[in-house]
């Protein structure tokens, strides 16, 4: 398990180990009792049918995981998922009430369909997040939720980050043994990703060198298509306030491989299409049309692929796997309509007879 950002290593693993058997139930009365004898009398001495008292904190009705003392909540026997159901949580930034977080969580694709029908038909009731007969939180049902949600509430950052930590730990199918531990610190982390940058602008730059060796001035429409794809690629990821981890490094990487993939098999075609005695203007326009299949096709699948580790991905894995779809999708862009207007350009530029250069 990584956890990036976190800068106190023993509190990390305490909250990892309170991790027990997550599930997450109805709860038909969110009131926190005092006792146990507190919330049968409240009942009238019978519990409703098919539920049970357990234990919490009075702060979890609240959307809060800190404790304030124990207090006792009915709820379902039957959980409706439970930890194995559970792919992910992670802290956000609450953007409807700021400066407080929230929790971010996904479900398996089994899961959303129990679970979306429930909480659709239970709007303005209430749900429990019970960890190892534990009521960690109890939550107000909004709208419909299928394969993911939002925990909302007044969370400070460190209790978003918890509350993510302990979803996470109570996921896992069985306890947690300590057999290895490091920390990388802001040093190390920092000397990582600087070699990483390097080993993407060595690559970079050999590729456009290669590219304007080989291709001439068709190569330097590659480079500017290249280019575009890149400043593309790290505005989406500034926008998202993503961070460029290693494996995001990674996926830049690839992504510039990608790129010229693409270009090469457009002027391949046009070389082609030249070599049967195709006029310049001819050429080209044949080139893109019977190249864009191809483009389509290995985009497509690449996209697919890693759309699925996205999806069932954790941590670097999502990051190389976002980065990369970003970077093919802007591929997509430059390599076939900013490449194609270059070349229409310089054509029209061009004297009638003159020779395409590629």
């Amino acid at each position: 398990m990584e956890l990036p950002g976190e800068t106190d290593p023993i509190r990390a693993k305490d909250v990892i180990q309170a991790g027990g058997q997550l599930e997450i139930r109805y709860v038909p009365d969110s009131t926190p009792y005092p006792s146990e004898s507190a919330a049968i009398a409240a009942k009238n001495g019978v519990l409703p049918p098919g539920t049970e008292l357990l234990p919490g904190t009075s702060s979890a009705a609240g959307g809060q995981s800190a404790a304030t003392g124990e207090s006792w909540y009915i709820v379902d026997r039957v959980p409706i998922v439970t930890g194995r159901d559970l792919r992910d949580a992670t802290p956000a930034r609450n953007t409807q009430q700021p400066p407080y977080f929230m929790v971010q969580f996904r479900l398996t694709v089994e899961a959303g369909r129990k679970f979306g029908p429930f909480t659709e038909q239970h709007i303005g009731q209430y749900m429990g997040i019970i960890l190892d007969h534990h009521v960690k939180t109890v939550a107000v049902i909004k709208g419909k939720i299928e394969d993911s949600g939002e925990l909302e509430g007044s969370y400070t950052e460190q209790q978003a980050n918890d509350e993510a930590l302990i979803l996470r730990a109570g996921a896992l199918p069985a306890s947690i043994k300590y057999l290895e531990e490091s920390t990388v610190g802001a040093s190390l982390g920092a000397d990582s990703i600087r070699h990483g940058f390097q080993a993407s602008l060595t690559s970079l730059i050999v590729v456009l060198i290669f590219m304007v060796v080989y291709y001439r001035l068709a190569g330097v429409n590659a480079v500017v298509a290249l280019i575009l794809n890149l400043v593309i690629l790290l505005a989406a990821l500034a926008y998202f306030d993503a961070v460029l981890s290693l494996p995001g490094i990674a996926g830049v990487i690839l992504t510039i491989g990608m790129g010229v993939d693409s270009n090469v098999l457009i002027f391949e075609r046009i070389r082609e299409e030249l070599r049967g005695g195709k006029a310049p203007a001819s050429a080209v326009d044949l080139g893109f049309k019977r190249a864009f299949l191809t483009i389509i096709d290995t985009h497509v699948t690449t996209v697919v692929s890693a759309a699925f580790l996205g999806l069932m991905g954790t941590g670097p894995v999502r990051g190389f796997a976002i980065t990369l779809v970003i970077g093919l999708v802007a591929n997509l862009f430059t390599s076939v309509y900013v490449s194609r207007l270059i070349f229409d350009w310089h054509l029209a530029k061009a004297p009638r007879q003159a020779e395409l250069s590629i």
